[in-house]
């Protein structure tokens, strides 16, 4: 590996743990072309998102809005909170978290264990996604208050640029050979941030988003969704960071489809979460079809373990009519066809 892509053999602060996730090839067509999983799960707090978060408070820090001893506010479904949480936990701020109970209880019960306060919005109980309402609370804890910022990661230009490397690591481990690259939409950031930096090394290439269904970024209809921390719920305005001159093409995926994927993966070993399984049932309708040759990577943006009381969890799934197990069975046969050419 490229030495300045290299993480160092000892590092003294979990944060340098982040960035250099492995790829794997979940699988290959006839005509060679292959899926390969960009693995963010490998990051400390078992996300993406932590990349974001560091770039956020480093911009904060390095414009004087965030000083030693100041405070953190956002708005989050968890992901972000947990690269928050660490982030501030290593550098001495206060972070408060601003949540519903949308959210996967094991995220929630993490970000307090790193010593966040956690804010709720709704708190009936409710699983109501309120992202909206979310966001305008941190907004104003933060408002007028000294030496304190809300990081607001749907408009943060530093939550794109804190992928950057992951365009980078992609680029060395596949010597620029990539023609796919398809990603889940919710902020905009990691699927439109490394499509930036990636075009800056590979200009032939095609960006491809997910959200789900119900999700407004790409049109309509708007209704509720389960999958966690991605799209963009009716009633919220769509993250400045969602270029839609970056993505060439934008699908949704419902959670049936994108849960059963998850649950199909499982068995082959490999835990993600629910929106990660929307990108990747798409990205497996979409392989037989690529031009021979082809490599199509997918952003993996979390792994499985947080959702066990949820997308893994059959009293969960059947009381929300998600179980779909005659479609997991054709997925795991799609799967177990292709890996075995």
């Amino acid at each position: 590996m490229n030495e300045a892509l290299a993480r160092p053999a000892v590092v003294s602060r979990i944060s340098d743990l982040i960035g250099y996730t492995p790829l794997l090839e979940l699988c290959r067509t006839e005509t060679g072309s292959c899926l390969l999983l960009k693995l963010e799960m490998y990051n400390p707090t078992g996300s993406a998102k932590i990349r974001m978060a560091r770039a956020m408070v480093d911009a904060a820090e390095r414009d004087g809005t965030l000083r030693p001893g100041g405070r953190i506010v956002e708005s989050t479904s968890g992901n972000t909170g947990l690269g928050l949480a660490v982030i501030a936990a290593e550098r001495g701020y206060t972070f408060t978290a601003v949540v519903d109970n949308h959210a996967a209880a094991d995220k929630l019960r993490g970000m307090q264990a790193l010593g966040t306060e956690l804010v709720y919005v709704v708190d009936d109980g409710t699983e109501e996604l309120a992202t909206a309402a979310r966001e305008e609370l941190a907004e104003d804890m933060a408002r007028g208050q000294d030496n304190t910022i809300f990081t607001e990661q749907h408009n943060n230009p530093a939550n794109g640029v804190g992928y950057f490397p992951v365009a980078h690591e992609l680029h060395q481990a596949l010597d620029g050979q990539i023609d796919v690259v398809i990603g889940a939409v919710g902020t905009g950031g990691m699927l439109c941030g490394t499509t930036r930096e990636l075009r800056k090394l590979i200009p032939d290439f095609s960006t491809i988003g997910v959200e789900p269904k119900g999700s407004i970024a790409f049109g309509g209809p708007a209704h509720d969704y389960y999958q966690s921390g991605t799209g963009t719920p009716e009633g919220a305005e769509i993250g400045a960071l969602v270029d839609f001159d970056l993505i060439d093409e934008g699908v949704k995926v419902g959670d049936i489809e994108a849960f059963a994927t998850a649950r199909a993966l499982a068995r082959t070993g490999l835990l993600i979460g629910g929106s990660a399984g929307g990108v990747v049932h798409e990205a497996l309708t979409r392989l037989p079809a690529l031009p021979p040759g082809s490599t199509m990577v997918a952003l993996i943006n979390d792994g499985g373990e947080k959702y066990m009381d949820t997308v893994f969890n059959d009293d969960w799934m059947n009381a929300r009519n998600l179980i779909d197990p005659a479609l997991e069975r054709e997925i795991d046969e799609k799967i177990t066809k292709l890996r075995r050419i």
